[in-house]
């Protein structure tokens, strides 16, 4: 890799400062990233009236929402806490779309008295909210294509076996409870997985949507979901966006056409707005060397960056402290009491104790998934903007640990 594609700095603020004002581990966000990637869907999906809505699970902190807002996009709320966190970063009701997944109808009920879009993907779930609003609140459905899509089982969630969606095949059945509650249904929702690259892929679950659609008159706009991949490594395949965008906006507008209404096209990105703008900046603690493998262990692991252990995911890895070293292989683990490889078999500039590394594309999913295993802290995240780098969220400290259990006296 060019050290353009490992860069010591983030609009000219070095990432070594960064780790010396805030401490490692850190999680960095280059907010110029994500910005760009708005503007880069936007301008794919430029022949449609599109709406994106960022998918909050991918990276939750308030104010990279705040960011997504700034940008002209909305939010895709998976949790009644999504829901407020996308409140609080100033989203009215209307620009979030909810859609939750085997949550107790009480958590709808507060979604709806919050005032957002709310996307339903079961039968049972679907006939409840039909009995108590009837057509008094407009109603999304998910519908599962059953269409294998993705870079992994794990985030492939619209084919047949799936937990996610109202079966295409149960389409009768959503019909029967539209017709008998009077239903305003003005969505119609699919997402197939992550890390669909192939515009025939979207186009496939367009498709079936669209010919769904033709049920419902009522309807205000259609949502693709997300899952757009981007390139992990060298030689990665990632979506071409200029292509998709244009595809599926001349399919989508044939569609209004016969449809006799133009509708909106939504689309939920998140680990395309944010992957790429994310460094996760480690220490290196010690270099242990074996009869078999040199081992750089550092001041993190599973418990903040998980996808390796639990997706096998591939993150890069370079040395910010020494990047013209002779080149040396490692297996760079974390400080966890199991097996946590961050990255296996790497080729690396000799790295040292106390040297810095950086783990490249960290934005989506790995703060969001971290957590306090072995009683470790959550890391501090630092957003860069217009040149400055800014601290989002402190560093964990012990006593977050154990403020919330209750002590007992024995």
């Amino acid at each position: 890799m060019s050290p353009a594609q490992n860069p010591s700095h983030l609009q000219a603020v070095s990432l070594e400062s960064i780790a010396n004002q805030f401490g490692t581990p850190v999680y960095v966000y280059d907010g110029e990233k994500i910005t760009n990637q708005i503007k880069a869907l936007q301008h794919a999906f430029s022949g449609a009236p599109l709406k994106i809505k960022y998918a909050t699970k991918a990276l939750s902190n308030v104010n990279i929402l705040k960011l997504v807002k700034k940008a002209g996009a909305g939010v895709d709320a998976v949790s009644i806490e999504e829901v407020k966190i996308g409140l609080i970063a100033g989203f009215s009701g209307g620009e979030i779309m909810y859609t939750p997944n085997c949550v107790s109808f009480a958590e709808v009920q507060e979604a709806v008295n919050l005032g957002v879009m709310i996307n339903l993907d079961n039968l049972s779930v679907l006939e409840e909210f039909g009995q108590i609003y009837g057509n008094s609140v407009p109603v999304c459905i998910r519908l599962n294509p059953s269409i294998m899509a993705g870079g992994n089982a794990k985030i492939s969630v619209g084919h047949d076996k799936s937990k996610f969606g109202i079966s295409i095949t149960q389409l009768p059945e959503i019909l029967e409870v539209v017709e008998k509650y009077n239903m305003l249904i003005t969505g119609l929702h699919i997402h197939t997985g992550s890390d669909i690259y192939d515009a025939a892929v979207f186009l496939k679950g367009a498709n079936v949507v669209f010919d769904v659609a033709f049920q419902f008159p009522n309807l205000k706009f259609l949502d693709f979901g997300g899952g757009f991949k981007v390139a992990y490594k060298p030689g990665d395949l990632s979506t071409d966006i200029e292509n998709v965008g244009q595809k599926v906006t001349e399919a989508f507008q044939n569609f209004c056409a016969k449809y006799g209404r133009q509708l909106e096209l939504w689309l939920e990105p998140g680990k395309f707005l944010v992957s790429e703008c994310g460094y996760l900046i480690v220490k290196v603690n010690v270099v242990k060397v074996t009869p078999t493998i040199t081992f750089l262990g550092v001041d993190s692991g599973l418990n903040h960056l998980i996808r390796p252990m639990l997706y096998d995911a591939y993150h890069s890895v370079y040395n910010l402290s020494n990047p013209i070293a002779p080149k040396a292989t490692y297996d760079v683990v974390g400080y966890i009491c199991e097996t946590d490889t961050l990255a296996s078999d790497r080729v690396l500039p000799e790295a040292k104790k106390g040297d810095l590394l950086v783990i490249k594309n960290a934005g989506a999913y790995g703060f969001s998934m971290a957590s306090n295993y072995n009683s470790r802290l959550r890391p501090a995240e630092v957003l860069v903007w217009e040149g400055e780098a800014k601290l989002i969220r402190k560093r964990e400290v012990f006593e977050d640990l154990v403020k919330n259990q209750v002590i007992m006296d024995f």
